[in-house]
């Protein structure tokens, strides 16, 4: 098996240079990846985009989606792969690009994945760590800075490259971005009504239950059914409260 690269598409977040699109541009096309994704790039200066990306990947670069917010950019997509050269609390689960390849292989039979890339001076912040399903680091000597262009080659060569000797599984669609952020925006309104997380901070304390989910690959109708339980949460919070608010108690027991 190999990848499905008409599943796979390159996103940068808040490229710096235009040299650097038009690099990371040919170095998809190169590799057979035909979509490229652009957030809040500071200069879209398509000459200089295209001096680097060549005639060759012109029409990639005509192609390119521009979007002014991440979250927007991947709604489309069921598996996000970060890239970061730092570690942390929030990137415990670090792989090369070789085992992520691999691992993409079955994602991508009916997933569309993203290749995420942080800007080149400070990488992805812990902001945007949080919508990635995986995260690579590339491996390096003692001087860890590499440009992002060759990041990018790095990353999509490898996907190109990947290949397994299992014969093809089962591989369900996952949830889409765009289905699990709302589903998330519900449960941190619920877990904070119900006092599970705390109220002045609980964006810090739903980091842990999005690595808890995102380790378990959810699929659309798995967050329906969580959804669906928020709800109910929520009517009984509310039809308690109006006991309270009425005099009344929900049992005559309860005298």
């Amino acid at each position: 098996m190999k990848i499905n690269l008409e599943h796979v598409a390159v996103v940068l977040n808040e490229p710096h240079y235009p040299e650097n699109i038009g690099a990371a541009v040919r170095a998809a096309k190169n590799m057979g990846i035909s979509r490229f994704i652009a957030v809040r790039p500071a200069d879209c200066d398509l000459a200089r985009i295209l001096k680097m990306a060549t005639h060759h990947a012109e029409d990639l670069v005509l192609g390119i989606e521009v979007h002014d917010r991440l979250e927007d950019a991947l709604k489309p997509f069921q598996y996000v792969v970060g890239t970061s050269a730092r570690r942390g609390s929030h990137r415990q689960f670090v792989k090369n690009p070789r085992q992520i390849a691999l691992e993409l292989i079955p994602i991508s039979r009916k997933n569309h994945i993203a290749l995420l890339f942080g800007p080149e001076a400070s990488g992805l912040a812990n902001e945007h760590i949080r919508y990635c399903d995986a995260l690579v680091t590339i491996p390096t000597g003692e001087f860890s800075s590499i440009n992002l262009a060759q990041a990018v080659m790095i990353m999509v060569y490898e996907v190109f490259t990947a290949a397994s000797g299992q014969k093809e599984g089962f591989t369900p669609r996952l949830a889409t971005h765009g289905e699990l952020e709302a589903m998330y925006v519900q449960l941190k309104e619920t877990l904070t009504r119900i006092n599970f997380i705390n109220p002045e901070n609980p964006d810090y304390w739903m980091e842990s239950i999005r690595r808890f989910f995102s380790r378990m690959r959810l699929r659309g109708r798995d967050v329906q059914l969580i959804r669906g339980i928020c709800r109910q949460i929520h009517w009984y919070v509310n039809s308690r409260q109006s006991l309270v608010v009425s005099g009344q108690k929900e049992h005559p027991s309860d005298d």
